[in-house]
């Protein structure tokens, strides 16, 4: 695809950091457009313009009304959404000017993937290892819940929301107060999450990393590693699904040593700053191109989130000896000696982040993505 200017739909992120500097140096003009006026990305200098949109959690229409105006207004070529918000900005594909492109999947196809029971039955009708899912409330979650350890767990959420955990023989319970939730059968072994960009049922890459820094249920500081097992099921569910586009998963592995995964996420995730930058813009829209390669070091980190969790395990001796080694050892996300102000200015651009994260007690992940997710 021929450089042009493409609108970055997320900015407070480091994973929106990666792309906008791959973009840029592919020669295309970078726009980034979010509800927040002042974001991580929008310091960088591979950012021609900032534009702030309503945010989807209070006005669907008018956050896909923004994206149109500007998307005619600055000439855009190509929109890419990158987080939660891909499932709201899906909804442009058919109402966007001739020759725009939204890099997203059909809107039925990501709510598929997104809905942990839909999907739950969709990998196990490819013959694909997943938990035992049914919908809470039905007679198959009863059966579940009688015989087996157990998740409760919102059927669309993120970051770890609304999760909830019972014992074999219990009634399972709501988790929270979303209109439609899961019961899981509870597996027990390391988990891991990966990260794929796919064309036409074919993986052009896989990073299969585990956290090493956890800030409630999401990692803010990770290792690469090698399983074979799980890409091997990635590679497969891909396939099978003819999938084009960015696709996630989370696993647990079993005692037996079975990879089986627990949820899909549609878009980008942490496993992406495993990926040279500089190989990212090409891998996304060129099916012909080579794989990307990936980073040689093992290990990456969000520092500032990573230094909080670190502070505030001074008096868990089993938690910050391993989380200060890895402060001190990993390589942040977002630092690039070429693009300084994004890693410099971080405590100001996410200072709305960390403050409603401190007064509610919720995790940073969870804070940072709840006005752009999807709950429908």
């Amino acid at each position: 695809m021929t450089p042009g200017t493409v609108l970055i739909t997320i900015g407070r992120l480091p994973k929106a950091l990666d792309f906008a500097r791959a973009f840029h140096a592919a020669g295309w003009t970078v726009i980034v457009a979010e509800p927040f006026r002042h974001h991580l990305t929008g310091a960088s200098n591979s950012v021609a313009k900032r534009r702030v949109t309503p945010a989807p959690s209070a006005s669907k229409a008018a956050y896909l009304e923004a994206l149109g105006r500007i998307v005619v207004e600055e000439g855009v070529d190509l929109v890419l959404p990158l987080s939660e918000e891909t499932m709201h900005v899906a909804h442009l594909r058919d109402c966007l000017p001739a020759g725009v492109s939204v890099y997203a999947p059909p809107v039925e196809q990501l709510l598929a993937l997104h809905d942990k029971a839909r999907f739950a039955a969709l990998a196990a009708s490819l013959g694909l290892a997943v938990p035992r899912t049914a919908v809470l409330g039905s007679a198959e979650a009863r059966a579940l819940a009688e015989t087996s350890d157990y998740v409760v767990k919102p059927t669309l959420s993120c970051s770890g929301r609304g999760i909830v955990f019972g014992r074999a023989g219990t009634t399972p319970c709501p988790a929270s107060a979303d209109a439609q939730q899961i019961v899981q059968q509870q597996i027990r072994g390391p988990h891991f999450s990966t990260f794929s960009i796919a064309h036409g049922g074919r993986v052009s890459v896989t990073v299969i990393y585990r956290g090493l820094v956890m800030s409630g249920t999401v990692a803010v500081a990770f290792e690469r590693v090698e399983h074979p097992a799980i890409a091997a099921w990635v590679e497969a569910f891909v396939e099978r699904t003819g999938h084009t586009g960015f696709i996630s998963f989370d696993f647990i592995v079993d005692s037996d040593g079975l990879a089986q995964a627990i949820e899909c996420n549609p878009r980008v995730t942490s496993g992406v700053h495993f990926i040279e930058t500089q190989d990212l813009a090409a891998s996304t829209l060129d099916p012909g191109a080579p794989s990307p390669r990936l980073r040689a070091t093992r290990e990456m980190q969000q520092f500032y989130p990573t230094l909080t969790e670190t502070q505030g395990s001074v008096f868990q001796p089993a938690r910050f000896g391993p989380n200060l080694a890895t402060l001190i050892r990993a390589k942040d996300v977002s630092w690039s000696a070429a693009d300084p102000w994004p890693f410099v200015t971080m405590p100001v651009t996410s200072l709305q982040i960390i403050l409603a994260s401190i007064r509610e007690g919720r995790s940073f992940g969870e804070v940072s993505t709840r006005d752009i997710s999807w709950f429908e």
